[in-house]
């Protein structure tokens, strides 16, 4: 099947829509950051850069670190820009531009975020580092697509009725990360918790400046859900979509979260920047390890 011009929208110069990039331009080991900026903060470390490209918050740098091609692309915040981002990654390597057409044999890739968030649990310290070993999302994305073979709708459900979802917002859904990726990744200085993606930054996430909120004690409920030994650990805006995207799409995802907030005792890290670069250093190191 040739999937038409409205399907798979390409550039004139025959680069992917929104990403502007060629199927040469990306490695099969790709880190995701949220900000355009963090981009250059990863690949600063590169021991060489080959591409440089950018179209609105897409920004993107690949290169070698200890003779490991590796692509660092931002995504911009939230799950809309991840479903352009992984639909679109997922073309430049298993789509055929010219033919437009699938092809026959799946490239798997490697896909790491590299993100800022919020714990929910006042033991989690400031500045530590977390693998999201669950992302629930409380966006639609996933609802978009055949995915109920992914996701794990006991804790979903548990989480429904806990909290006393609102049935005007969309059904949360649980996906699990990518375990032999996330081997890859975990050491003793590294935390598994269950990540819940938010729709936005303030009122979404418990936040009130001039508006109300809709359930005052939804951060609460968060806090104090348990299924089993799971409990939710912190908040950020990404991971749901890519789990879901990456598990739908054949890909492996690991999301790496940076602890600069907590939510619960009300602390923030002193020292954002350096937090950050450590988990880049960090990620970068296991990377091309193995």
């Amino acid at each position: 099947m040739q999937l038409g011009p409205s399907e798979l929208i390409l550039n004139a110069d025959g680069s992917i829509y929104h990403l502007n990039l060629l199927p040469k331009d990306i490695a099969n080991t790709i880190i995701t950051v949220g900000d355009p900026d963090r981009v250059s903060d990863v690949s600063q470390y590169f021991d060489t850069i080959e591409v440089k490209k950018g179209k609105r918050e897409f920004h993107t740098h690949t290169g070698t670190l200890n003779g490991k091609r590796i692509t660092v692309i931002s995504t911009g915040i939230g799950t809309d820009n991840i479903d352009i981002v992984f639909n679109e990654l997922d073309a430049l390597v298993n789509i055929d531009f010219k033919r437009r057409t699938l092809k026959p044999l799946q490239t798997k890739l490697d896909i790491v975020r590299i993100g800022t968030s919020g714990a929910v649990q006042s033991d989690i310290e400031i500045d530590s580092f977390l693998i999201s070993e669950y992302a629930i999302g409380f966006d639609a994305l996933l609802h978009s697509y055949q995915s109920t073979k992914i996701q794990h709708k006991d804790i979903s459900d548990a989480f429904v009725k806990h909290t006393d979802w609102s049935p005007n917002k969309s059904v949360p859904y649980v996906v699990k990360y990518d375990e032999y990726l996330a081997k890859k990744m975990t050491s003793n200085r590294i935390r598994l918790g269950a990540t819940a993606t938010n729709i936005g930054f303030y009122g979404p996430q418990g936040r009130k400046l001039r508006l109300n909120l809709a359930d005052e004690s939804l951060n609460s409920k968060i806090t104090s859900f348990r299924h089993d030994s799971l409990k939710i650990t912190n908040l950020e805006m990404e991971t749901s979509g890519i789990y879901g995207l990456s598990k739908l799409l054949g890909h492996r995802a690991v999301s790496m979260n940076c602890i600069l907030a907590n939510r619960v005792t009300g602390a923030f890290s002193q020292n954002p920047q350096k937090a950050v670069d450590e988990l880049i250093r960090y990620t970068l190191q296991k990377l091309t390890s193995y």
